[in-house]
């Protein structure tokens, strides 16, 4: 098996871990702070990683905290979107970085992306539209949306670029505590916007906002360790062997994961469109792997 296989079946991993995370973090954040929901669910996807920090250099830590800045953003506007618009709908507007990349690469870095490739991100794109789009009229909660799958079409990129200078772990570590320290900041803030309305003490009031409720105990436990850290490590030991336009592609199936867990934990019911919509995911990762693929190889710096 080679190692360009190996990152294929690591980031086709991570899809399945991100599909059973909407449900989860919509029903988290009704229970608590958007805020301090990311900072609790970073702050628990730091700590098996917290001896890592120990190896490092000025170049790591670069790197990890410019990767972390895209990823806070990215996590922070998806959880605050998902507090007005449906999951489905969350997951389909995500998904349209797949298009954001290939258009992010040729833009900055000059780079030829094959026609292939941009049929597979159509194809994508299609897919995603018919397996998550609900329609409506436009929300708040959509423009959040769409500045995730901008900052994570920016987090994509720059994790090529970087993946391949450093140890996993380290990286992995840095980039998780950048969020933990934008996390706390964040509901550090809102925390003392909201004390008008509490009538205790400062360090009560403080308590009760940054507390975490039973009901949203066991999910943060999960999305901090299964769904944050390893998907993260995953991502970085997966992208040094996969090109960023190959790595959109492959998430581009999160929402056909996010519909199969959505079926087993809700009893939601996939219909043609849906399949039909799935069935366009998968053929677009096919294609994207015949051998023009070899046009869009990773820099190497």
């Amino acid at each position: 098996m080679s190692m360009h296989t190996v990152g294929i079946l690591l980031l086709l991993l991570v899809t399945a871990f991100w599909g059973s995370t909407f449900s989860l973090v919509k029903d988290a954040t009704e229970h608590m702070p958007t805020s301090s929901f990311i900072a609790w669910r970073f702050s628990i996807a730091i700590l098996p990683l917290l001896l890592f920090l120990r190896k490092t250099n000025p170049k790591l830590w670069r790197d990890g905290m410019i990767l972390g800045a895209w990823l806070g953003a990215g996590y922070i506007t998806q959880a605050i979107g998902l507090q007005t618009i449906g999951a489905n709908r969350a997951a389909f507007i995500t998904g349209l970085n797949v298009i954001l990349v290939p258009i992010g690469l040729a833009v900055m870095t000059g780079r030829k992306i094959s026609p292939g490739v941009w049929i597979s991100v159509v194809l994508c794109a299609l897919g995603i539209s018919l397996i998550s789009w609900e329609g409506g009229s436009l929300a708040i909660g959509d423009l959040w949306t769409l500045g995730c799958a901008l900052t994570y079409a920016g987090y994509i990129i720059y994790l090529e670029r970087t993946a391949k200078r450093h140890e996993v772990l380290p990286l992995t570590a840095i980039q998780i505590l950048a969020v933990v320290l934008i996390g706390w900041l964040w509901a550090g803030i809102e925390a003392t916007q909201h004390m008008g309305h509490l009538e205790d003490s400062l360090v009560t009031n403080f308590k009760a906002y940054l507390s975490v409720p039973p009901e949203a105990l066991w999910p943060l436990i999960y999305l901090g360790l299964a769904a944050t850290a390893l998907t993260t490590m995953l991502q970085v030991i997966g992208q040094k062997f996969v090109t960023a336009v190959e790595a959109a592609i492959i998430y581009a199936l999160e929402p056909v994961t996010a519909s199969i867990f959505a079926f087993f934990w809700a009893g939601e019911v996939l219909g043609l469109r849906g399949i039909s919509g799935g069935a366009l995911i998968v053929l677009a990762m096919v294609l994207s792997q015949l051998p023009d693929r070899k046009e869009i190889v990773p820099v190497q710096e």
